[in-house]
């Protein structure tokens, strides 16, 4: 089937549009059953006003979030999540999130805040490397220190 460009007429301006075979070819393509009512400037203007009068996000959309009962894998506290949790993968109450968290985020959390701390969260803890690991480095530095014996 050849398609060949169109003249319509916009229903908003009531001005003429073309309505081209590469339009008319994604139409049939997209299984679209009626013809474009706007032209473009009119269509993009109308899209605007729509965005701008309803906000924007998924609930402006008419798109509710999924508030899902479920037990806490930690402490076994009755909680409300806002996803529908996969079997297999633990699901956690807020506090047991908050706590499950990593530390680099807490670090960055204290940095944020200027250096002070928040709650009970400090510092990230140091860990001091294994004997082994000492014994090797110092060995290392000894010999790199070392002058030749003349």
């Amino acid at each position: 089937m050849e398609f060949v460009d169109r003249l319509l007429i916009c229903a908003d301006c009531g001005g003429e549009f073309v309505f081209t075979a590469g339009e008319q070819l994604f139409f049939l393509d997209k299984q679209f059953k009626n013809d474009p009512k706007r032209c473009k400037p009119c269509k993009s203007r109308r899209s605007a006003q729509v965005a701008g009068a309803t906000g924007t996000g998924p609930a402006a959309a008419g798109i509710s979030r999924t508030e899902t009962r479920t037990t806490c894998s930690e402490c076994g506290v009755e909680t409300t999540v806002p996803f529908k949790p996969t079997q297999g993968r633990p699901v956690l109450c807020r506090q047991c999130f908050k706590n499950k968290r990593p530390i680099a985020a807490t670090a960055e959390t204290v940095a944020a805040n200027g250096g002070a701390t928040v709650g009970a969260q400090a510092a990230a803890p140091t860990i001091a490397p294994p004997a082994e690991q000492m014994q090797k480095s110092s060995d290392a530095g000894a010999a790199a220190h070392a002058s030749p014996a003349a």
